[in-house]
């Protein structure tokens, strides 16, 4: 038997593959291999995590595939150099102000660029049976005790415990780059250890084991990174000491943990992020670790009014609703005018989350206001649009960043934001149209409020209030009609990008409340008109 053993295992550490790969390192039917004696059958190789990303990358370039699902506005240059450092083997680091998908873009490479790989199972490092050395692993399945030959972490004690338990019948599950993603956010707390594990003193209590034995080492987060991605976050906030931990894995592909005589190699792919004025600052990054980061790769906010809608659609959490495409365009603008607002801290940024969270709480608007008490579907309008400014976090330039300061500006690039949106869908009516309105207008008003829903029996609906403005009822109907088509196109823009886009689906439950929308949206390019056509009183619409 222990011939068998040393046979099976050297033949298959020296023989080659007897499969046909489906990814990189990933066999066919790899789901039906669920043991060790069955990777050995199969003559199982490693693939490098690395090599992983570069041999993946390149079969979705071949195929024409998505190579980072979710990453949206980057194709012209953040995509092209991160491919260029994943065919390179380059470890990098992104450098981008909040909320420029940075930290997506990492859990996007790991996601779709990382095989699935045989763990033995409950392995807190992704240990594999084929991380040994073919002797190690024979030794193992021969329960020979002895020194460690090399003083060197290949599988940690406890998997080590199930390869002698259960031989060839180690249990074997596969596991994805999902869970082979380490994310560690850099704060002042995060200590070496954290990094690069301990010698833990329970164990040596609890165990028995002398303080220099494999046994009393607990992993940090690098090694539960291994055979994977890992990714720190805010690089630069690291202090010194903690980046020097760094250093050698990038340099060597190796550390050892004080005076511990074990040398660990995560085998992972390293990834970080900084924010541009952290990049910048000399001494935030020490210079070796800097240097060995090969790839500096800057991101940006989206470019577009059409990517950030995109983005915000994929990344806004919602309830059941319906979301004109209009209002999506509304909001994106008032944070796209942040960006280019001279009031504004541009250092620090305005975050696409700004526009993510103001959907999510102009859907909890709509709900608030009126589809709760009236039992219709949540639709946000332009008279909801204040409720955005719990969520409006960007610091201001030229005023003293007060909450009332930040409110004025805030109001500002809400209005720029109405004015262009609205325009671009009242702009075209025609002279006689306008004139029409402006009779509708001759002593009357239109009452327009949150709580007004679009139908129903009450005498100030929208829906009735339009039965004595005829002209007015006509660009509605117009504007409401150029909606229903954006929506269609913004639908499935959405999709072809695999967003789900449920709630810009439009369905007969949301018209009403889409005509009340479009409703306001007219009223408030009547008012923005050069001549004028209407102006804004306390609530109502009135002649100009």
């Amino acid at each position: 038997m222990a011939q068998d053993f040393e046979g099976i295992v050297n033949r298959s550490y020296s023989s080659a593959p007897k499969y046909t790969e489906v990814m990189a390192g990933v066999p066919e039917d790899y789901m039906k291999i669920r043991t060790l004696g069955a990777l050995l059958e199969i003559n199982y190789k490693i693939v490098g995590a690395k090599e992983q990303l570069r041999r993946n990358l390149i079969s979705k370039i071949k195929s024409n595939s998505a190579k980072y699902p979710g990453i949206i506005g980057f194709e012209d240059d953040v995509v092209p150099a991160l491919d260029r450092a994943i065919l390179s083997g380059h470890d990098m680091i992104l450098v981008g102000q909040i909320g420029q998908a940075k930290t997506k873009i990492a859990q996007s490479i790991a996601e779709n660029l990382l095989s699935p790989m045989p763990v033995i199972r409950g392995s807190i490092t992704n240990d594999c049976p084929m991380d040994l050395p073919a002797s190690e692993l024979a030794g193992l399945l021969l329960d020979r005790d002895g020194a460690m030959p090399s003083p060197r972490f290949f599988i940690d004690a406890d998997s080590k415990a199930k390869i002698r338990d259960n031989k060839l019948d180690t249990p074997i599950d596969w596991v994805g780059g999902k869970d082979r993603f380490k994310y560690v956010l850099a704060t002042p707390d995060i200590s070496v250890k954290d990094l690069v594990g301990q010698i833990d003193a329970i164990k040596i209590t609890k165990k028995g084991t002398e303080l220099y034995e494999i046994e009393s080492y607990s992993p940090g987060q690098l090694m539960q990174a291994k055979h994977g991605l890992f990714c720190i976050d805010e690089l630069p906030v690291l202090d010194t000491r903690k980046q020097v931990a760094l250093l050698s894995v990038l340099q060597e592909g190796r550390f050892t943990t004080g005076a511990y005589p074990v040398v660990f190699e995560p085998k992972t792919a390293f990834l970080a992020t900084a924010n541009p004025i952290d990049y910048t600052h000399a001494g935030k990054i020490i210079e070796p670790l800097y240097d060995r980061l090969k790839s500096h790769i800057h991101t940006h906010y989206p470019k577009t009014v059409g990517d950030e809608m995109l983005i915000v659609a994929q990344e806004s959490r919602i309830p059941k609703s319906f979301v004109p495409v209009f209002m999506l365009k509304l909001l994106v603008r008032v944070a796209q005018n942040a960006r280019k607002s001279p009031e504004i801290n541009q250092d620090k940024g305005v975050s696409v989350r700004m526009s993510v969270h103001g959907l999510e709480l102009l859907v909890g608007e709509a709900e608030r206001t009126r589809a709760l008490s009236h039992e219709i579907m949540p639709v946000p309008r332009p008279s909801d649009i204040s409720c955005i400014g719990q969520c409006a976090k960007f610091e201001l330039a030229e005023l003293d960043d007060t909450a009332e300061n930040r409110h004025k500006t805030l109001r500002t690039l809400v209005d720029l934001a109405v004015r262009d949106t609205s325009l671009e869908y009242v702009r075209e009516a025609g002279q006689e149209v306008l004139e029409g309105i402006k009779g509708d207008f001759a002593g009357k008003n239109f009452v327009v409020s949150q709580s007004i829903v679009g139908s129903n029996s009450m005498a100030n609906s929208y829906e009735n209030q339009l039965k004595n403005f005829g002209a007015l009822a006509g660009l509605v109907e117009k504007v409401y009609q150029r909606a229903l088509s954006d929506q269609a196109e913004f639908v499935r823009q959405a999709k072809s990008h695999g967003i789900q886009a449920g709630s810009f689906e439009f369905s007969d439950a949301s018209g009403h409340e889409l005509r009340a929308a479009a409703l306001e949206l007219a009223l408030d390019g009547l008012c923005l008109l050069e001549p004028k056509i209407l102006d804004r009183k306390e609530g109502s619409y009135v002649a100009a």
